[in-house]
């Protein structure tokens, strides 16, 4: 019954989007709200008190402004995108699996990584330069070409070890890649053309890299002697008698990757639809293409059968909190609540001087991440108190600061879609996942805000 209600609302919700002339937004905002009550007993408690908190202030924000009753059903539906790109994206991981490239990155790992240390470098690199093409497809692209090799090497809590590599590689492109929905947001609200900002972006987005991988590489162990010959003997035998292992099968993934990147891009030149709609109706073709080109067409139908036969039980905690966390979204705006946040913002300048504010600024998108607040929105809701003009900051270190702010709430954030992903790809909470990062988040804002205090005093 759940697994029929969700795919129902996705359904309609890719519908709503595609044809909007239908206007069934009152149907999914009904169906929202029978998800969180259906979902609410299913929840874990933690879960269940969280999300709850999210709807009483939604209520309490509708009843203290005095809106219309059917605001009370219509605040309903936002972050159903998200959990449409939730839903879908892990299907990318299929034709990975049935291509075998996992043998072939293992037979990489094994001729070219002689420590974990090194493991990880290569790991939190190759999701930094697949995030630069890929956005959130990402995630599980490399996870799963990566994951198997984790047996070769003694790596404890190997899922931490993954989950730190791939979103924190993932999340460093993220301050200045053009596919980056976030990128595109900031820079309409500074005015700067995003050529402009590479010179600021690009070196704080190298530094984080190169700092992951100091600290990741930091306890770095070698692959012991006896395993190694070991493996390297399973490798030989396996590639004699399987050319699924030739490592140059790689580059196939690559090439994936650019024509995926290439797809997208002609489709949002074509269509009038947001980024994470266009990769959630493009997932299930291109994986069925790549599988069909695989010769493995049977088998994709076979494992597209069995995700959506199994995804309720992974994401009903997911759907819970994230339409909760969604209905509190959209009562901030319904109830005006947005502009007290505006006065809130200019106050705070007013006291502590631009400087200071600037510092803080990060801060910000990733305080109201821990809340529920998608970055975006929470820039979009900053966006009148922070005209470049009359605060007296450069706009390319606004933007800067802007865009420091939402990656490293996209790190930490427990509702974004970066640690949500993340979360069902390693069938660990999200809760999880947001603390693994939390101190290299903490380190790497500590830097950001030195980075701004310079170029504030370089730049303006």
């Amino acid at each position: 019954m759940l697994r029929l209600l969700f795919l129902l609302l996705i359904f309609l919700y890719l519908l709503s989007t595609l044809l909007p002339q239908i206007n069934i937004q009152g149907l999914l905002s009904v169906l929202c709200l029978v998800t969180v009550v259906s979902t609410f007993w299913l929840a874990k408690r933690f879960v269940q008190i969280l999300g709850g908190a999210f709807l009483i202030l939604g209520l309490a924000l509708l009843w203290t402004s005095g809106s219309h009753w059917h605001h009370y059903i219509l605040a309903f539906g936002p972050m159903l995108d998200l959990l449409t790109m939730f839903t879908l994206i892990p299907i990318l991981g299929i034709p990975i699996k049935l291509g075998g490239y996992s043998g072939g990155i293992q037979s990489l790992i094994q001729k070219k990584v002689k420590t974990s240390g090194h493991l990880y470098m290569m790991t939190s690199g190759i999701s930094y330069f697949f995030s630069i093409f890929m956005n959130l497809a990402t995630l599980p692209m490399t996870y799963y070409s990566i994951r198997p090799a984790l047996s070769v090497f003694s790596v404890q809590h190997e899922e931490r070890f993954m989950s730190r590599a791939i979103t924190r590689g993932f999340a460093m492109p993220l301050l200045w890649a053009p596919v980056t929905p976030i990128v595109g947001i900031v820079i309409v609200m500074t005015g700067v053309s995003w050529v402009s900002i590479l010179p600021y972006v690009i070196p704080l987005s190298v530094f984080g890299l190169v700092m992951d991988w100091y600290l990741g590489a930091r306890k770095s162990k070698k692959i012991p002697d006896a395993q190694t010959s070991l493996s390297a003997h399973e490798m030989a035998a396996t590639a004699q008698q399987n050319q699924l292992n030739r490592p140059g099968r790689v580059l196939q993934i690559l090439l994936a990757i650019l024509i995926f990147n290439m797809v997208i891009s002609i489709a949002e030149a074509q269509f009038p639809y947001s980024f994470l709609i266009l990769v959630s109706l493009m997932v299930i073709p291109f994986a069925f293409v790549w599988s069909i080109l695989l010769k493995k067409g049977k088998e994709f139908g076979s494992q597209l059968s069995e995700h959506f036969q199994s995804f309720t039980v992974k994401m009903k905690d997911q759907f819970f909190i994230y339409l909760s966390a969604g209905f509190f979204i959209s009562t901030i705006k319904i109830s005006h609540t947005n502009e007290l946040l505006y006065d809130w913002i200019i106050k705070l300048i007013n006291v502590i001087g631009v400087e200071f504010f600037l510092i803080l600024l990060p801060l910000i998108p990733l305080a109201f991440a821990f809340i529920g607040l998608h970055p975006a929105v929470t820039l979009a809701l900053m966006a009148e108190a922070l005209n470049p003009t009359v605060i007296g900051i450069s706009p390319h270190v606004l933007t800067v600061a802007m865009l420091a702010g939402a990656v490293s709430a996209f790190l930490v954030g427990p509702y974004n879609a970066t640690i949500g992903l993340m979360s069902n790809i390693a069938k660990e909470s999200s809760y999880k996942i947001s603390n693994w990062n939390l101190s290299f988040t903490c380190l790497y804002i500590g830097c950001v805000m030195v980075y701004l205090f310079m170029l504030q005093l370089f730049v303006s």
